[in-house]
């Protein structure tokens, strides 16, 4: 047993059932990004949101006490994703990766922003020429000091 087969449990109960992420997500209380991520293999529970994911998701005990366990972060199988969707958001970091660098060290400094102190907020934005995606990353800004 480890973390990616109780995360294929998850994902299996979770077609079985019919449920979507932004529903499971009022369920723990939390953002369907942050709990979409969890449910993925991506985030640590706490005893609380892993016992409602036993229940939800009918885990044993072993499967409900992986998910308390932090996670090796990294979900992709390769270096350059080969999902179409997520290889965009690496060809948006290859082509703007620099501008967006740069943008953040001018108005910032150097430094880095957090994937640690982080939020994501993803929407549907109606548009006329075709519905829009909406993705908004905030993360705190962290300085690199002197020593």
């Amino acid at each position: 047993m480890d973390r990616n087969q109780v995360t294929q449990k998850i994902i299996s109960a979770k077609v079985a059932q019919g449920l979507r992420w932004g529903d499971l997500a009022k369920q723990f209380g939390q953002s369907k990004e942050w709990t979409t991520a969890a449910l993925l293999g991506q985030m640590t529970f706490n005893r609380e949101q892993a016992d409602k994911a036993q229940e939800l998701f009918g885990l044993t005990d072993e499967e409900a006490a992986w998910l308390q366990i932090v996670p090796y972060k990294g979900s992709l199988q390769s270096a350059v994703p080969t999902d179409p969707l997520i290889y965009r958001w690496y060809e948006i970091v290859s082509v703007y990766g620099t501008t967006i660098k740069e943008l953040i060290h001018e108005e910032f400094g150097d430094g880095i922003m957090s994937a640690i102190d982080f939020s994501m907020d993803i929407q549907r934005e109606a548009d006329p020429k075709g519905d829009r995606v909406q993705v908004v990353l905030s993360g705190k800004f962290l300085p690199y000091k002197s020593y």
